[in-house]
């Protein structure tokens, strides 16, 4: 039986959908930061011009009442592909996401695993392995208690020292 995906996981959870992303960079081949790299911004205003598949998934998970919430742990000064993302995540709130930054500088003190993740309801960890460039490499599920533990703990300890988005800058 094939490993669930994480839009399978998304559009099965119930309780909560926590993302934690601890990388300056990631797919710097990715169109949309090629774009923002060009010159080109999104208009808020002009949802259509931006809304995406993914986009309509957390709308519709948030919309079951799930608690989607995405910690973004970044160096500073910022990288470019930081900057990027900061000015996009509109998008993540405008799909019911909350999104918090927290300054690498603040987490020496906190015990995180060596890899982004999604924990969907406590109970299914999705990890993101990534090259040393930020290239995709696969997805590895996980249902260990111990790491559900060690995970639902870091975030949580991100969650709390971090900053809501509306409230970051880079």
């Amino acid at each position: 039986m094939a490993a669930p995906t994480l839009e399978d996981l998304l559009r099965s959870c119930t309780r909560s959908a926590l993302h934690l992303e601890m990388r300056d960079g990631y797919m710097r081949d990715d169109p949309l930061f090629l774009r923002w790299l060009s010159g080109h911004r999104d208009d808020p205003a002009d949802r259509s011009s931006w809304w995406s598949p993914w986009l309509q998934l957390i709308e519709e998970t948030t919309g079951r009442g799930v608690d989607v919430r995405r910690a973004r742990i970044a160096s500073e000064p910022a990288s470019e592909y930081i900057r990027f993302e900061h000015e996009i995540t509109f998008r993540n709130l405008a799909s019911g996401e909350q999104v918090r930054w927290l300054p690498r500088r603040q987490t020496t003190d906190l015990a995180l695993p060596g890899n982004d993740f999604w924990l969907i309801d406590g109970q299914y960890l999705l990890v993101h392995h990534f090259s040393g460039e930020g290239d995709f490499v696969d997805d590895e599920v996980s249902t260990d208690s111990h790491t559900l533990a060690l995970c639902a703990s870091a975030f949580e300890a991100v969650w709390e020292r971090g900053i809501d988005h509306d409230r970051y800058t880079v």
